[in-house]
């Protein structure tokens, strides 16, 4: 099995002012200088939302927003955490007893995933401890992965002080799907343009209900064509029993689902269970007293996006010459089918989507979990000077927001590098 550590690069700090800035404030902080920065990137979904826990592949982009950890290893067990924005407190934990309060989406907690993760896998113990400055400009709860950004951060640093090798296929193996390239066209750039609307999945059921919805919308396809439903957790897994076209299986969600609203009640009846056998069995302790469930409305969205994720890929490798136009008309299908079908976006952010293709974009949608965060939009490079004067006259200027803009709520971005490890030269 292949190895490897991280991947490193060897700098001259000075020359790099985010890192001269932080290496000067872990001085502050800490009285003593880093030993190594670890950087990892967000990212932004192209296009394939809310179906990768369905079984889908997506078609996400490594953008150049991203989270810095500087990193000093200590001789002591103690794990100090600190973050360069005074929003986010100090925070010191032993690093051999490592808690983290699943109840409270804290900013340390995710940091501690990311630890306690390479601890268990390695199954490790009398870890040495650290002090550690943390730096992003992702903006937070955009639905540009920025909680991921820092779980991947804090994996690599305790890979990097631990010395430790990453199997590549374990790599691989933690992530359901394969990673594939994928030539995005050179004559268009992607513009992030944050809504300003914050939508906090730890703290909101919209979410929870949602992935319930798609596992009972499953669990009823598999039954209506005589699958065994009770072991069917993803619509993926039905499409694969079946061996069908995703578009075979937009027609099957024709004929078995009806598009009003399903009941506890009647879910139990389609499925020849119980309402206490469908609360123990199947729904999620969040999910109890949900009422309603749109299963037809979901699971055509979940078919209907995964097929477009084939489509842009399929597009992009032919490379024709309305590529840029292709791409926009599936990127704007994607967002109509979140809006409607998914009923995952919000009145700010459908209000931006269409001030994006107002000024020139081929394509706009809501990107991340969405009810809030960001969109993603498909530009001419041509366009894009005009474009984003346009959009931040229309959406920024003419409203509070205004007040809250920053460089971070409207950029240009293009596919960014990987997490890397960087050495002082």
């Amino acid at each position: 099995m292949a190895t490897e550590g991280p991947a490193t690069r060897r700098v001259r700090v000075a020359e790099h002012p985010r890192l001269m800035k932080l290496k000067e404030m872990f001085n502050s902080k800490f009285g003593s200088i880093p030993k190594f920065y670890v950087r990892a990137p967000g990212r932004v979904n192209i296009i394939g939302e809310h179906i990768d826990y369905c079984g889908y592949s997506v078609l996400p982009m490594a953008v150049e927003q991203d989270m810095l950890i500087a990193v000093e290893p200590v001789e002591t067990q103690t794990l100090q955490l600190a973050n360069t924005n005074p929003l986010y407190p100090d925070f010191s934990t032993n690093a051999n007893n490592i808690q983290i309060d699943k109840t409270k989406p804290l900013w340390h907690n995710y940091f501690l995933c990311g630890f306690k993760g390479i601890q268990e896998h390695f199954g490790l113990s009398n870890l040495t401890g650290m002090n550690c400055l943390v730096d992003g400009n992702i903006p937070p709860s955009s639905g540009l992965s920025s909680s991921s950004a820092l779980v991947c951060c804090a994996g690599l640093v305790t890979v990097t002080v631990l010395g430790m090798n990453l199997s590549k296929a374990k790599l691989i193996e933690f992530s359901p799907l394969r990673a594939t390239d994928v030539k995005l066209p050179s004559g268009a750039v992607f513009v992030i343009a944050n809504s300003c609307v914050e939508m906090n999945k730890a703290a909101t059921s919209h979410f929870n209900i949602r992935v319930m919805e798609c596992r009972l919308a499953a669990k009823l396809l598999a039954k209506y064509k005589g699958l065994q439903w009770d072991k069917i957790l993803r619509l993926e897994e039905v499409q694969a029993k079946l061996g069908v076209s995703l578009e075979e299986m937009l027609g099957i969600v024709e004929d078995a689902l009806h598009p009003s609203p399903y009941s506890p009640e009647e879910v139990c009846r389609c499925l020849g269970i119980s309402l206490q056998e469908l609360r123990t069995q199947v729904l999620s302790p969040n999910t109890q007293n949900v009422l309603i469930f749109k299963l037809y409305q979901r699971a055509k969205h979940v078919y209907s996006e995964a097929a477009r994720v084939l489509q842009f890929k399929k597009i992009c490798e032919e490379a024709p010459d309305n590529t840029v136009q292709l791409l926009g008309d599936l990127m704007n299908q994607s967002h109509v089918s979140c809006r409607d079908m998914y009923e995952c976006s919000c009145p700010e952010l459908d209000q931006l989507v269409d001030i994006c293709r107002k000024f020139g974009a081929q394509g706009s949608r809501l990107t991340g979990a969405g009810w809030g965060g960001c969109t993603v939009s498909i530009v001419p490079a041509d366009k894009l000077s005009s474009f984003l004067a346009n959009v931040h006259e229309a959406y920024y200027q003419r409203s509070d927001r205004n007040l809250t803009f920053e460089k971070q709520s409207l950029f240009a971005t293009k596919p960014g590098g990987g997490a890397l490890v960087f050495l002082e030269a």
